[in-house]
């Protein structure tokens, strides 16, 4: 007997009135708001002009809806265009079902056209907004427990999730609440990046190919789990050797620009008046940090400069003796 659990909503939909408010897509707005959020005050700590994550958003988020829920529907056609099934339902967002690959692949397609419109580039962007959307994705998976979807095995230990439903062959009970874990894998993810990349100043890209990696490494174990019907490999499901994919390609890439481009871009986002972007502690260090190599090479030319007045200053005062000798003769002269 469960001494302890977590009990899920009697219904994923909350009514605001008349008004309908579906749990799973409350959780992707407030994920995609705190993206932009915590996306836009890096973007300015790093030289970028305040707004611009939110316009290159405008162009990522629907591109990155689209492609999340055609992956879905591509892995999981069964669900959609089986016997008995109604194909419109794949239209249906708001019901649950986008994969993270399609939408991070078909999000990055939009944040390219976008940075190309702001004439920004493409890595630093996504360094900038890449703890964002892994925060986005712990508040995101909250939305699969409103529709009671995606746990694992059964299991009784306090943390479990309560399944109540059994539509589409769901099964009441206690299981595994691998929302929860993935949800708590991508908080670290985030804290993970944003330690990464103060310490290490990672530029052109490997702050985003960071938290690919990382999720993906969560990501394999938590699919793992999971007893919702799935497609399977060689004994794996595909999500697990699609982790394993992603994870080597991001890990490669991390390498390889890292030899090609140590360092962080100079520029973020060219034409941003001084004073408007980097307003961090970075920032402020790479200024201090600036200014002090300027102070550096300045003091040579200023001890030239001292140098120079010393010896003008000595020059009007052997003149001035010559003219006091000067007036001092003719004086004695004339008496």
């Amino acid at each position: 007997m469960e001494l302890a659990y977590i009990p899920s909503p009697s219904s994923g939909v909350l009514y605001l009135g008349p008004v309908p408010l579906r749990g799973y897509a409350f959780c992707i707005i407030i994920g995609v708001f705190v993206a932009v959020w915590l996306g836009n005050k890096r973007w300015i700590a790093r030289g970028g002009r305040a707004g611009t994550v939110a316009d290159i958003a405008v162009w990522a988020v629907p591109f990155g809806l689209v492609g999340g829920r055609l992956y879905h529907v591509i892995t999981d056609y069964q669900l959609y265009f089986s016997e008995g099934r109604d194909w419109v339902d794949a239209f249906k967002i708001w019901e649950g079902g986008l994969g993270i690959w399609g939408a991070i692949a078909f999000g990055a397609l939009g944040a390219w056209i976008g940075c190309r419109r702001r004439g920004v580039p493409m890595p630093a962007y996504a360094d900038a907004v890449a703890p964002g959307i892994a925060f986005a994705q712990a508040i995101g998976r909250w939305g699969n427990w409103f529709n009671q979807e995606l746990y694992g095995r059964t299991t009784d230990l306090p943390w479990a999730v309560e399944i109540t439903s059994s539509a589409d062959g769901r099964v009441p009970g206690t299981y595994h609440p691998t929302f929860l874990y993935e949800s708590l894998w991508c908080v670290g993810v985030a804290l993970l990046v944003i330690w990464a990349d103060r310490r290490f100043r990672l530029g052109h890209g490997r702050a985003f190919a960071l938290y690919v990696a990382a999720y993906c490494a969560g990501r394999f174990w938590i699919e793992y789990m999971r007893v919702d019907e799935a497609h399977e490999i060689l004994g794996l499901r595909l999500n697990n050797w699609t982790s394993i994919l992603v994870f080597l390609l991001a890990v490669l890439y991390i390498v390889l620009s890292a030899r090609k481009r140590p360092g962080r871009e100079d520029v973020v986002e060219p034409g941003v008046p001084d004073g408007e972007g980097g307003s961090s502690e970075a920032a402020a260090a790479e200024a201090g940090g600036a200014g002090e190599k300027g102070e550096a090479e300045d003091a040579p030319a200023a001890k030239d400069d001292a140098e120079a007045d010393a010896d003008k200053a000595d020059a009007d005062k052997a003149d001035a003796v010559d003219d006091d000798s000067k007036d001092g003769a003719g004086s004695a002269k004339k008496s």
